[in-house]
């Protein structure tokens, strides 16, 4: 999901630690912060979790405010959950397996204000909202048959991104702090501070809606009905359509996409690149697709459109 090459701010990374791994955060988390875990699933893995506990107490056990559990046995699955006074909460189970014996992985988890979202192997995996209030994690415990390389530890993401490189794009968070002002109203319409040019970059942060179809974002002059770029999730059915709509028509779909990456409820950041040739997209920081200009008269479209089933909280242009 994010790649983490590029500027960012790394507050602090641990190497080869011996599992059982126990180890403070220092200055806790906050929103808007990463955990990137780099590693390996041991041939004889039958388990492993990753724990954001609140203290290192074994008697009487730490709270974990989040518990994710990849098991193995037969065809595995994800277990996540919480423990607040010795005593564990509901289970949220995944059943997609993103990690194989053997091979190597890296785990995301994106703090959100009110949530946590887990990528793997740059694929959005699962979201779990908090039950235990972000400011009481202090320490960060792994456990069980897994090797890992590297944690790390990375805030203010997306920032100094360079547009040119979509790979290392990363969120934007003024502050540490996820976008939180009023939500922009969708269906949104704005000019662009400035018309499009090779070089340009929009960026377009969001929640994908809980129960979602489909949503659109829209690149267009302000000055005919034509639309030079329709991107179009449709997230009930995993399809991802571009297109343009020129001289009243609309053209022939583009649908081609190695990995959906939207998924109901999710916070993502979308980078739009234009170049001379072609419009260049990524969703949190992972390259999805090119689609090639049809509308050749760049300097004309100045508006951005967004509608449908989701939560806009920021649109940017440079």
């Amino acid at each position: 999901m994010m790649s983490l090459g590029g500027p960012q701010k790394s507050i602090s990374t641990i190497s080869n630690p011996i599992i059982p791994y126990v180890g403070t955060i220092l200055g806790g988390l906050v929103p808007g912060e990463l955990i990137v875990i780099h590693g390996t699933v041991p041939d004889d893995a039958d388990r492993f979790q990753v724990d954001l506990q609140c203290g290192s107490s074994i008697k009487p056990r730490a709270d974990v405010a989040f518990h994710f559990n990849p098991r193995f046995k037969r065809s595995g699955c994800i277990v996540c959950n919480t423990l607040e006074r010795e005593k564990w909460g509901w289970e949220e189970i995944t059943y997609e397996m993103p990690f194989e014996k053997g091979k190597a992985f890296d785990i995301v988890i994106m703090i959100l204000k009110d949530k946590f979202q887990v990528a793997v192997n740059k694929k959005h995996l699962l979201l779990y909202n908090h039950r235990i209030c972000l400011e009481r994690i202090d320490t960060l415990g792994i456990y069980g048959k897994v090797q890992i390389k590297t944690i790390d530890f990375i805030c203010n993401s997306l920032q100094g991104s360079q547009p040119s490189s979509l790979e290392v794009t990363k969120i934007n968070t003024e502050n540490g702090e996820m976008p939180n002002g009023p939500q922009f109203a969708v269906p949104y319409v704005q000019k662009l501070d400035t018309a499009l040019c090779p070089g340009c970059t929009i960026a377009i942060k969001g929640e994908v809606a809980k129960n979602p179809k489909s949503f659109a974002i829209n690149l267009k002059p302000s000055d005919s009905k034509d639309i030079a770029l329709h991107l179009n999730p449709r997230v009930k059915n995993k399809v991802f359509v571009r297109n343009s709509y020129l001289h009243d028509s609309w053209g022939e779909e583009e649908k081609e996409v190695a990995n959906f990456p939207f998924s109901p409820g999710m916070y993502f950041e979308m980078i739009i690149f234009c170049d001379a040739s072609q419009f260049k997209v990524a969703v949190n920081g992972v390259h999805t697709l090119e689609y090639k200009h049809r509308f050749k008269q760049l300097e004309k479209i100045d508006v951005v459109e967004v509608t449908g089933d989701v939560h806009l909280l920021d649109v940017r242009s440079w």
